[in-house]
């Protein structure tokens, strides 16, 4: 019998896929949403974090476990949404404002040369 610290395997064995898993915060705490292993690719979550799918996205984990490797995207990811909505003219939605605010690059303006 699994420990309590046990969670089921959310990647199919021998998935050669990157996965993406939301860090969504709750009143009660925060926790890694639950998600179809069809619906973890990236245009999805980025697709649904823009329908307001989830309360209030603290942070985004992409995995492959082919590859052995897992890293935060958050930043990748807030920079695909601030792209769409600019390409879109329109504002980034008032419920993805906080995570927005936690993970956008800064702008790298390009030094102007002074004659």
């Amino acid at each position: 019998m699994p420990g309590a610290g046990w969670s089921p395997g959310t990647v199919p064995y021998g998935a050669d896929q990157t996965a993406y898993l939301i860090v969504d915060s709750f009143s009660v705490g925060t926790d890694y949403r639950e998600t179809e292993i069809e619906r973890a690719d990236l245009e999805t979550i980025v697709g649904d974090l823009l329908a307001g799918q989830y309360n209030s996205p603290v942070r985004i984990v992409a995995f492959n476990t082919l590859e052995h490797w897992s890293e935060d995207v958050s930043s990748d990811v807030a920079a695909e949404i601030q792209m769409r909505c600019d390409i879109d003219g329109v504002p980034v939605p008032e419920h993805l404002t906080d995570f927005m605010q936690r993970h956008a690059r800064p702008l790298h303006q390009l030094p102007l040369r002074l004659v």
